[in-house]
């Protein structure tokens, strides 16, 4: 029986469902440039950071696309937990490097793409290295790594006399990043919009347990691989003194799943498993590879716009959730005008006249905007007048300022108005700082 319609809306939408498409009717609504596909696939050149599960999707979608010069750093070899969700890796792959097993799987399978492959760090490139790019795509799990990146990014940036950026300079960071059934894409331009220095303070910390609940009254089987691994480990000594536990190695997982077996039967918890071990050792988060490939497939079609100008891109973050159906939004998150990173103000530091070294230290440390991690502090008289109040890193040097930690600012000739220099490893680039007193 015919339906009949209501208000003319069914004739509407049935008339727009039977139009001929664009890429079938005889009217030539639109031709694109022949030229540009070519000169898209032929002249562009991606780096995609990571490997894994992510960094698996985006190669392949990306070589797919047509793009055919792809650069591809991980630091990781394959595990056997990589297998159920790194579709790039075999059984005969585990112990080999994932950037190089990826990029021979991509090369093999897509004849037009090239990927080549580093198994370094992106700590171990230089400014040449990276000023070589046009895009830089993220499938990342580190957030200190993809702060690294954007100040490399950053760095690379040039100004004219105006002192507005030169667009030329600029190489966009597509990052993309998922936890179980969620994920999001960004869009950085970096010094055109917010960085993520601009919104560090939105990052959840990371979760550790009380030490009380873990050594007194353990109620979850994370408590029983913490105990094992923060308090039976140096006790013991396993692996001989000063080995340090690495969750890449099945020894040392194996030892710490048995005594947190142990401590758990003690307590009557179940559920110690060798997975969950090396999920608490290397505060591994669950991942879903229907997500990953979700959000690289958003990730791959960003690039493509970025590239090709074909339409308006993200601006300038994608939230995805896929945990009760399948749900989308996308907003504009707001440059921080006092950003240490993309503002190129000098950011003053609030202490108490009586802080001492220690309290500064903290203070980087734990500022929700600086979130810094081992940070290395010179103060700084102009020029090359300088002094250094701290450098980690270094033990003949860091016994020689321990004296210094302890001290009182101002005893160190730190003043009002004083310039710090600071460096840590959470980017290639320092940060300067004015000191402000305040009673």
């Amino acid at each position: 029986m015919a339906r009949e319609p209501l208000d003319g809306q069914f004739i509407e939408v049935q008339r727009l469902l039977e139009r001929p498409s664009p890429a079938f009717s005889n009217e030539q609504m639109f031709e694109a440039d022949p030229r540009l596909f070519p000169a898209l696939r032929d002249a562009i050149k991606i780096l995609v950071l990571g490997a894994g599960g992510l960094g698996c999707e985006l190669l392949k979608d990306l070589a797919l696309l047509g793009f055919k010069n792809l650069h591809v750093i991980d630091m990781d070899t394959i595990d056997l937990s990589n297998l159920n969700r790194q579709f790039l890796f075999r059984h005969s792959d585990i112990g080999k490097p994932k950037a190089e097993v990826a990029a021979n799987f991509v090369n093999k399978r897509v004849p037009t793409c090239h990927v080549t492959a580093h198994f370094n760090r992106i700590e171990d490139f230089g400014p040449d290295f990276y000023e070589g790019f046009h895009i830089v795509v993220c499938g990342l799990d580190s957030i200190s790594a993809r702060r690294w990146i954007q100040q490399m990014l950053l760095s690379l940036l040039k100004y004219d006399s105006d002192g507005n950026v030169n667009p030329g300079t600029i190489k966009p960071l597509i990052d993309g990043g998922t936890e179980g059934f969620k994920g999001s894409v960004r869009a950085i331009y970096p010094g055109m919009n917010a960085c993520i220095e601009c919104t560090l303070d939105l990052y959840p910390p990371q979760v550790n347990f009380p030490l009380c609940t873990i050594a007194h009254t353990p109620r979850l089987p994370e408590h029983c691989v913490e105990y094992a691994k923060i308090m039976a480990w140096p006790e013991e000594e396993p692996f001989g003194p000063g080995v340090e536990v690495d969750g890449d190695d099945p020894d040392h997982v194996t030892w710490i799943m048995k005594r947190a077996q142990e401590r758990a039967a003690q307590y009557g918890i179940k559920n110690v498993t060798y997975r969950l071990t090396q999920g608490v050792i290397k505060h591994i988060i669950p991942a879903v590879a229907s997500t990953n490939a979700s959000v690289a497939g958003l990730c791959a079609m960003e690039v493509l716009k970025v590239a090709s100008n074909c339409s308006l891109g993200l601006n300038n973050w994608l939230n995805f959730n896929n945990s009760e159906g399948v749900y989308t939004f996308s907003y504009e998150q707001e440059r921080n005008e006092e950003c240490p990173s993309c503002s190129r103000k000098v950011k003053k530091i609030d202490l108490k006249p009586d802080a001492t070294l220690a309290d500064l230290l903290t203070y980087l440390k734990e500022e929700p905007t600086l979130k810094m991690l081992e940070p290395s502090i010179i103060l700084s008289f102009g020029g090359d007048n300088v002094k250094t109040l701290w450098m980690p890193g270094s033990p003949f040097i860091q016994k020689k300022l321990e004296e210094n930690f302890g001290k009182q600012l101002s005893e160190l000739k730190v003043s009002q108005n004083s310039v710090l220099e600071v460096q840590d490893k959470s980017s290639p680039l320092g940060m300067t700082f004015h000191v402000n007193f305040i009673s």
